[in-house]
């Protein structure tokens, strides 16, 4: 186990030096930063001026390296909008996105695994196809559509919930229940599927031979192997959530990392823009990092091989 963990971290710290050197260089493939934060009507004085400035001047790779120095230690440089250190910036918009990730994934497994172990303990039943209904359904519907008919219902219509804001738990609920949807069609195919194949297996039927209860057999026993890919991808997915959901954070309002990002390809500020990036690609490699090492720890193979 001490080998693939050593291994793993190893992938991890390379991959994550890699995507910091391409979203690093990314942003400066657009062209003459300088030039387009100085604005069209600038002399080339005053480009070399902004250019000085934002250490824009210096090789590429004396400015990568001091940036990466600079995040190791916290500093992640200042917002060309406002002038705020960048790591203030994603201080504050981190918990809003947490928060809203945490929910929206709970709510999510919380209604998936179910309907995928009963899609596949009754398969080929009416029970079955209605699962897969609300999958395809799930998967149909477009965030930013989902989103704005709850606003015009719950929150125009019926005004039961706030349609703005972030302040409560209720502020919550609609941007829950529109990214829950969401997630849901995933994670319910794999659960459905992999639960199938386990209880076609012969140590089920062993099980059910033994007279062993039938929720205990589904429960225990296939369960357990059923949901290794489950953990995969719902650690994939709460990495994507905890990268901010653009659409819905923009649609009520929610100051969150995505909404952080489009505000900062809008403003061209790359400070900030770099950072997010930077930030939510540590957060994906760590989440897969822990899928990993939970999938070894609940399949022995994984940790031999």
């Amino acid at each position: 186990m001490l080998n693939y963990l050593i291994n793993r971290l190893f992938i991890a710290v390379l991959v994550t030096i890699t995507v910091s050197i391409i979203a690093f260089s990314l942003l400066r493939l657009s062209g003459d930063l300088a030039a387009e934060l100085a604005g069209d009507d600038a002399t080339e004085e005053e480009i070399a001026q902004v250019a000085k400035a934002y250490g824009l001047d210096r090789p590429l790779y004396i400015q990568y390296g001091s940036w990466a120095a600079g995040a190791l230690t916290g500093d992640l440089g200042q917002s060309i909008f406002s002038n705020e250190p960048v790591f203030g910036i994603l201080k504050g918009a981190v918990p809003t996105t947490a928060k809203l990730a945490v929910l929206a994934l709970a709510l999510g497994i919380i209604i998936a695994v179910p309907l995928g172990i009963i899609a596949a303990v009754y398969q080929n039943t009416a029970a079955d196809r209605a699962s897969l209904v609300l999958a395809v359904f799930g998967q149909a519907i477009p965030n930013f559509w989902l989103g704005l008919m709850l606003i015009l219902v719950f929150g125009v219509a019926l005004r039961w919930l706030p349609i703005s804001g972030q302040d409560t738990l209720l502020h919550f609920v609609m941007p829950t229940v529109t990214i829950a949807l969401s997630t849901l069609p995933q994670i319910m195919r794999l659960t459905r599927t992999g639960m199938i194949e386990v209880l076609q297996s012969d140590y089920i039927r062993a099980a059910y031979a033994k007279g062993l209860p039938a929720r205990m057999v589904i429960l225990k026993h296939a369960l357990r192997n059923a949901i290794l890919p489950v953990v995969s991808i719902t650690m994939v997915t709460f990495g994507f959530l905890l990268g901010g959901t653009v659409v819905v954070e923009t649609i009520f309002a929610l100051n969150g990392l995505g909404f952080e990002a489009f505000q900062a390809i809008i403003r061209q500020d790359f400070p900030v823009l770099q950072s997010v990036v930077l930030f939510i690609s540590v957060i994906y490699i760590g989440l897969t990092l822990l899928s990993d090492l939970i999938n070894a720890q609940l399949d022995p193979r994984i940790r031999l091989s």
